[in-house]
């Protein structure tokens, strides 16, 4: 299936019908009068959150939506009929923005939440609104007003607690098929996960939080290697970042340098959300011998320099994975309990995640324009003969993932 994370598309909803100056000629009434009717409203551009679709695909090939203009009135003050609205689901915790401003109109966070990107416009007026006593045979009546026009991007980003990250290869996945139902691939090779895949734990009866596993960073993932860091961006909605380690790669490299790199990616990205909540998880223990363990584990800790928490684990045989859960449970609830008894905190949370909203949709931006421009230098030097080969499509808006 393909994964589409956004796309950009454009809106026109309904204009408005016409009114119509009409007069009333009946047998026994004399200077009937106008009767006009109004014209009808042109549809709207509704967009509607859908839980069970998962990508923007669907916005990938048809990027022009328009809805029906209403019709016009008719005599005997009929007005005429209004035109029926579009309604566009899209992933619930997509982001609606304005290419033209770079403005937000809305964020669907919610199931069946709707937004309304474009109005149609109102009907014009028959010639009954505008008679009066001086004036007993209007003449007049007005168009339709037009529907709103826009150029809107869609912008997918999941809904999660807990986002993973590390490099590829170091038990994400295997994470997470180990403490929830998801069932993302897990293989021996590096960028096994090429999509964001989303898995409910369950720790106890009623409590439960959504863990997020994106595909994996490499050093110099801001600059383009590997999949680069366009994955970040959905973990802007996590509350807590949950970063595992590898302790024995398989390639020989140090843990301690993959660990650093990796944060130094994320803070290239965002430095907001670098300021996120984030717990040490050091995997793959099954790899190294069991009297080993506290001696290499307290190492990585050490020249990490790190004081937060830590726990070691082994997605594979599940061991040390129900601390974790449980720990992260409890800080998640710890939070928003205190999100709802001290509104200058939970002030502050809002603060925090609109900024970090902004800081990673403007750093995504950024990161594709200079994409593009790099592809555009890239084709400027090809021979003619190359030109027939070149993907135009890969200029295009939207994010593209294949599984």
């Amino acid at each position: 299936m393909r994964f589409v994370d956004e796309a950009v598309i454009s809106v026109h909803a309904g204009d408005g019908g016409n009114g119509v100056a009409s007069f009333r000629r009946e047998k026994f009434i004399p200077m009937g009068g106008p009767d006009g009717g109004d014209g009808g409203k042109g549809g709207d551009i509704v967009i509607v959150a859908d839980i069970n679709a998962n990508t923007l695909v669907d916005y990938r090939y048809t990027r022009k939506f328009r809805a029906e203009r209403g019709k016009n009135g008719q005599s005997a003050n009929c007005a005429g009929r209004g035109a029926p609205d579009v309604f566009l689901t899209v992933p619930v915790g997509t982001t609606v923005v304005d290419v033209l401003t770079n403005e937000v109109i809305g964020d669907l966070v919610e199931a069946g939440q709707r937004l309304l990107v474009a109005a149609g416009g109102h009907g014009g007026l028959g010639n009954t609104h505008f008679k009066s006593s001086t004036n007993r045979a209007p003449r007049k009546c007005t168009s339709g007003h037009a529907g709103e026009m826009r150029e809107i991007r869609l912008e997918l980003k999941v809904l999660a607690d807990v986002g993973l990250l590390g490099l590829p290869n170091a038990g994400k996945s295997t994470f997470i098929r180990a403490v929830s139902a998801a069932k993302p691939k897990v293989a021996d090779y590096p960028f096994t996960t090429l999509v964001p895949n989303l898995g409910v734990v369950d720790v106890d009866r009623h409590r439960s939080f959504v863990m997020a596993d994106i595909p994996g960073l490499i050093e110099g993932a801001a600059d383009g290697a590997g999949l680069g860091i366009r994955f970040l961006k959905h973990l802007a909605r996590t509350r807590i970042l949950l970063h595992l380690v590898d302790v024995q790669p398989i390639d020989g490299s140090d843990p301690i340098r993959n660990a650093k790199a990796i944060m130094k990616e994320l803070e290239k990205f965002s430095p907001t959300l670098a300021e996120l909540p984030m717990v040490l998880v050091l995997n793959k223990l099954d790899q190294i011998p069991e009297d080993q363990h506290n001696a290499w584990c307290t190492h990585i800790v050490a020249e990490l320099g790190w004081t937060g928490a830590v726990f070691r684990t082994s997605g594979l045989t599940g061991e040390g994975t129900k601390p974790v859960i449980y720990y992260l449970m409890d800080q998640i609830e710890r939070e928003k309990e205190r999100e709802e008894e001290d509104s200058d905190f939970a002030q502050a949370q809002k603060e925090l995640r609109e900024r970090l909203e902004q800081e990673t949709r403007e750093n995504a931006l950024e990161l594709r324009e200079a994409q593009r421009a790099a592809r555009r230098a890239a084709r400027e030097g090809l021979d003619d003969d190359d030109d027939d080969d070149w993907d135009e499509d890969a200029d295009g808006a939207e994010s593209i993932y294949v599984r």
